[in-house]
């Protein structure tokens, strides 16, 4: 299976599944031989403290992203493994032992070169971002509370009542008729009213008293302290470009 420098590249990472299309693991490391071509791949199982397993290459397929080997999942994972992380090359009695796992055709196996970096070094460089926002938090309560108070009232209000006045008036000849005429002693009455101040209470409802809130935007300044990462390079002096 000839693959493209892409396709390598690629590689690293990518899930590996067995036969039936159960998941292994995923690609570790990529050994090519002399010429260049890929010929193994470390297999990531996801398992603590274990090494990784070796399968061959050339007799997988690549599909959508995946690479599929014509083994079943418990063959690649007893397969002869590596370190996580190695760079060493494949040696002789590695690949004979490897060869015989997966019953390949056995020629005169040689010597794998050191198996292929993913990608150049590099280091990911990270910095805080401040992001400002806000958060509503009670502050007080605002109530609305009933008393009573007393307070002295002045008024006025007008009042009647009846005053006596006597009235006499002469009998003319014409009535003395109409009159009957005695002597003795008599007496008649006449009820005087006179009004006083009463005061009444009674119980009015005057006024509607409600809290209502609203709110007010204002700008308020916010000071923190952000941290970023630096990366500083180290370059030995025959590596630097020419000014």
């Amino acid at each position: 299976m000839r693959l493209t420098e892409q396709q390598i590249r690629s590689l690293y990472g990518q899930d590996v599944q067995d036969r039936s299309g159960a998941k292994i693991g995923s690609v570790g490391q990529v050994w090519a031989d002399a010429a260049g071509e890929p010929t193994w791949v470390s297999v990531r199982t996801g398992v603590p403290g274990r090494h990784e397993s070796m399968a061959p290459l050339h007799t997988a397929r690549l599909q959508e992203g995946r690479v599929r080997m014509p083994y079943d999942k418990s063959t690649v994972r007893t397969a002869p493994a590596v370190d996580s992380g190695t760079d060493q090359p494949l040696g002789v009695d590695q690949l004979t032992q490897l060869y015989r796992h997966y019953q390949l055709p056995t020629g005169q196996p040689e010597q794998q070169p050191p198996p292929r970096t993913a990608a150049p070094p590099e280091l990911i460089r990270s910095e805080e971002r401040l992001r400002v926002g806000t958060r509503s938090e009670p502050v007080g309560t605002a109530r609305l509370r009933k008393r009573v108070v007393a307070e002295n009232v002045h008024t006025t209000v007008p009042v009647e009542h009846d005053e006596v006045s006597v009235v006499r008036e002469p009998i003319s000849p014409a009535e003395r008729g109409d009159v009957r005429p005695g002597i003795g002693e008599d007496q008649r009455e006449l009820v005087l009213y006179a009004e006083h101040p009463v005061a009444v209470k009674e119980r009015v409802p005057v006024e509607r008293v409600r809290l209502t809130s609203h709110e007010v935007v204002e700008e308020r300044p916010v000071h923190a302290q952000v941290q970023r990462e630096v990366i500083d390079t180290d370059v030995p002096e025959q590596a630097r470009p020419a000014d």
